[in-house]
C-alpha cells in the first residue's frame, strides 16, 4: 500500500473511533432482530403484505424466504431515471424465481439539475439529497424487508440512497444502475455552440438543437459530472456488481446485471449462509477507495460534500485535508469530458472500470481486502462482464489501455496528481477541479468584482464589462443563504474572458458541480458569506490571489483594514419564496457548512 493511503485512513479511523463504535453498535442490535418482520403484530404483517398474493403471503408468513424491498427514484422526465419504469416488474419476476418475494417499499423525488441549472428550482437541488435519505428511510421504515435494491443514479440521488442505506446497514444493499445514453455530437461541438451563444453569435435555435442532439436519448447524461462520478464511487465501494456502472440501458448485458442483482439480493440476507449487511462492507477502507477513484479520474466536486455526509451515516468523519493529501499520491488516469474531450462511453470501451481498478491497485492505491456485494475483495472488480447464454459471466479485464487519450496505465498518468485540490488562506477553505485547468491558468492574482448572483455576473461579460483580469466572487450562495446551488451557467462566459486572454478566476461560497471546466474555481468557500465568512468583507478592487500550485486562497488586504470592515448585507428574501422553497427554510437554518457535507440530517 502507499504510505500515505494507508496514513490517511489510519487517521480516519483514529478520528472516527467513538462514531464509528456507536454505528457498529447500533447496527448490530438491529441486525439480533433476526428477519425483521418477525418482530411485527399480526395486525402489522396482514396490513404489510395485504395486496400480495396467497403463495406471495405464505413464504412472508414462514420467515423462512428473504423479502426484497425496493426504493426507486424513477420519472419519466428525468433521462437517466426513465429505464427504470419497468425494473420493479424484472425485479420481482427475478426474485420470484429464486423463491423469495420482492416488494416495492417507495419512491423518492428525482431532480435534475441540468433541466433547473440557472432556475429558481435549484436552490432546491442539495437539499433535495437530505429529502430522499429521509424518503427511503420511510419507505424502509416498515421493517419487512431483509435486504434492499436502491435505484438511482443522478446527482444527489445516490448520496441520498446511500445515507438512507447506511443508516440501515444491518440490512444488505445493492445499488442498481441504469447505465448511460449512447453518445450523441462531440462535446467539442456542444462547447463550441455553447461559448458562441453566450458571445450572442449564435441563437436559441442553435443551442437547442446542439443540446438535444448531445442530450438525446433515455439514460444518464454521458460527460463525467456527478451522475457518472456517482456510478464509479458506488462500483468502486463494492456496492453493485463489477462493471456494471456504464453499460447502455438498452443493452441486452443491462437487463441481465439487473436480474443477476435482484437474485443475489435473495443470497446474502440473513436467511443464509453468506450474510453480507451494509455495514460491514462499508467501513473507512471502502470511503478510502471511493476518494482515491475520485481524485484519479478528476471526478466532480461535488462530492468533497457527498462523501463527508454519507461517511458521517456510517459513523466515518471524512475532511477536506483527506481529500488533499490524497490526491498528492493519487495520479490522474482519465481525461473525460469536462476534462478532455472523451464522454463516459469512450471510457467504457477503452479499458472501463476493470483496467481503471486494475491500474489502481498496481499502484498500492487502494484497499483490495475489503468486503463487497460479491464477496471478499476488490479484485473481483478487475473484471468485465459478458453474455453467456442469458447467464452473467465476469472475464479478466484488459490489461493495456485501448485509447490511452482516454484513460493511462498508472507509469503514464496524465498527471502525476488528482483532479481535485484544497485551497487555504484568510478567505477560509474551499476546493478546486485542477484536472481540466491548464498549468499556466492555475494562478491568479487580479482584483475582485463582487457579485451576488450568477445572472448578474453572466450580463456583466454579455455586455463586455469586464474586459480585463479578474476574480469574480459570487457570493451569498451557499447552503444557508440560498442552498448551494449550481453556477454550471457561469462556465462558458468565463471561458470566453480566459479566451481572450485575460487571467480570470472565480471564488464562490456556491457550487461549480462536476461540470466544473478550464477556469479556476475557487468553490464551496466555508465559511460562507451569511454564516461569518471573510468572503462578506471583499469589495470591489481588492486584490484576490488563487493559487492552486502552492493551494491558497487570499484577499491581500491586512487584517487590520479587514478587522475595520463590515459584512456585506444581502436581501435574500426573494430565493426564500416560490418553486417551494417556502418549504424549506429547516433545512437552510439547520444545514452545516460545506466541509461538513452541507447536510441538514445529523445535530453533531
Amino acid at each position: 500500500m502507499n504510505p500515505i493511503v494507508t496514513k490517511v485512513t489510519e487517521a480516519i479511523i483514529e478520528r472516527s473511533q467513538s462514531l464509528r463504535a456507536q454505528y457498529l453498535s447500533d447496527m448490530k442490535k438491529a441486525q439480533e432482530q433476526g428477519p425483521h418482520r418477525g418482530s411485527l403484530s399480526c395486525g402489522n404483517l396482514a396490513h404489510g403484505f395485504a395486496a400480495c398474493q396467497p403463495t406471495d403471503k405464505q413464504k412472508l408468513t414462514l420467515m423462512e424466504e428473504a423479502n426484497i424491498g425496493i426504493i426507486s427514484s424513477y420519472n419519466d422526465m428525468l433521462s437517466a431515471h426513465q429505464p427504470y419504469e419497468n425494473y420493479p416488474d424484472q425485479i420481482r419476476q427475478a426474485v420470484a424465481e429464486m423463491g423469495s418475494v420482492a416488494q416495492f417499499a417507495g419512491g423518492v423525488p428525482a431532480m435534475c439539475d441540468g433541466v433547473t441549472q440557472g432556475q429558481d428550482g435549484m436552490e432546491l437541488s442539495l437539499f433535495s439529497r437530505d429529502n430522499i435519505a429521509q424518503g427511503a428511510a420511510i419507505a424502509l421504515s416498515h421493517n419487512m424487508f431483509d435486504a434492499a435494491l436502491y435505484l438511482g443514479i443522478c446527482d444527489k440521488i445516490v448520496p441520498g440512497l446511500l445515507i438512507a442505506a447506511l443508516r440501515f446497514g444491518h440490512l444488505p444493499a445493492l445499488f442498481v444502475p441504469a447505465g448511460p445514453m449512447h453518445s450523441g455530437i462531440s462535446n467539442a461541438e456542444k462547447s463550441a455552440v455553447r461559448q458562441r451563444y453566450a458571445q450572442g453569435q449564435a441563437n436559441r435555435e442553435e443551442l437547442l438543437e446542439a443540446e438535444s442532439a448531445s442530450y438525446h436519448s433515455a439514460g444518464t447524461c454521458t460527460f463525467y459530472g456527478t451522475a457518472n462520478s456517482n456510478q464509479l464511487l458506488v462500483e468502486m465501494m463494492g456496492l453493485q456488481l463489477p462493471g456494471s456502472s456504464f453499460v447502455n440501458p438498452n443493452d441486452e448485458l443491462r437487463g441481465a446485471l439487473t436480474k443477476h442483482t435482484a437474485q443475489l439480493a435473495t443470497k446474502i440476507t440473513s436467511l443464509g449462509r453468506d450474510f453480507r449487511p451494509l455495514y460491514e462492507i462499508v467501513d473507512e477502507r471502502s470511503i478510502v477507495n471511493a476518494i482515491v477513484g475520485l481524485l484519479a479520474t478528476g471526478g466532480s466536486t461535488n462530492h468533497t460534500m457527498h462523501i463527508v455526509a454519507f461517511a458521517r451515516a456510517a459513523g466515518i468523519i471524512i475532511t477536506w485535508d483527506d481529500f488533499a493529501a490524497l490526491s498528492k499520491v493519487v495520479p490522474l488516469l482519465t481525461r473525460i469530458y469536462p476534462n478532455g474531450q472523451a464522454d463516459i462511453n469512450h471510457f467504457h470501451a477503452a479499458g472501463g472500470m476493470a483496467y481503471l481498478v486494475k491500474q489502481l491497485l498496481k499502484g498500492g492505491l487502494l484497499h483490495e481486502d475489503v468486503m463487497t456485494i460479491v464477496g471478499k475483495g476488490l479484485t473481483h472488480y478487475t473484471k468485465e462482464p459478458f453474455l453467456d447464454g442469458d447467464k452473467v459471466v465476469w472475464r479478466d479485464g484488459t490489461e493495456s489501455s485501448l485509447d490511452l487519450d482516454v484513460v493511462r496505465p498508472i507509469e503514464n498518468p496524465f498527471s502525476k496528481e488528482g483532479g481535485l485540490s484544497l485551497l487555504k488562506g484568510n478567505l477560509g477553505r474551499a476546493v478546486i477541479k485542477v484536472s481540466a485547468v491548464a498549468e499556466e491558468n492555475r494562478i491568479v492574482e487580479a482584483p475582485a468584482v463582487i457579485f451576488h448572483s450568477q445572472n448578474d455576473l453572466a450580463d456583466a461579460i454579455s455586455k463586455g464589462e469586464l474586459e480585463r483580469d479578474c476574480i469574480a466572487v459570487v457570493r451569498f450562495q451557499g447552503p444557508k443563504a440560498i442552498g448551494m446551488p449550481e453556477l454550471h451557467k457561469l462556465t462558458p462566459y468565463l471561458v470566453n474572458l480566459q479566451d481572450k486572454g485575460y487571467k480570470v478566476a472565480l471564488v464562490t461560497d456556491g457550487r461549480m458541480s462536476g461540470a466544473s471546466g478550464k477556469v479556476p474555481a475557487a468553490i464551496h468557500l466555508t465559511p460562507e458569506a451569511v454564516a461569518g465568512g471573510l468572503i462578506a468583507k471583499i469589495q470591489e478592487g481588492d486584490l484576490i490571489r488563487l493559487d492552486a500550485v502552492e493551494g491558497t486562497i487570499s484577499v491581500l488586504v491586512s487584517d487590520e483594514e479587514l478587522a475595520s470592515r463590515s459584512a456585506a448585507q444581502q436581501d435574500l428574501t426573494a430565493s426564500y419564496q416560490g418553486m417551494g422553497r417556502e418549504l424549506f427554510s429547516a433545512q437552510r437554518a439547520l444545514v452545516s457548512g460545506a466541509e461538513q457535507g452541507a447536510c441538514s440530517l445529523f445535530n453533531d
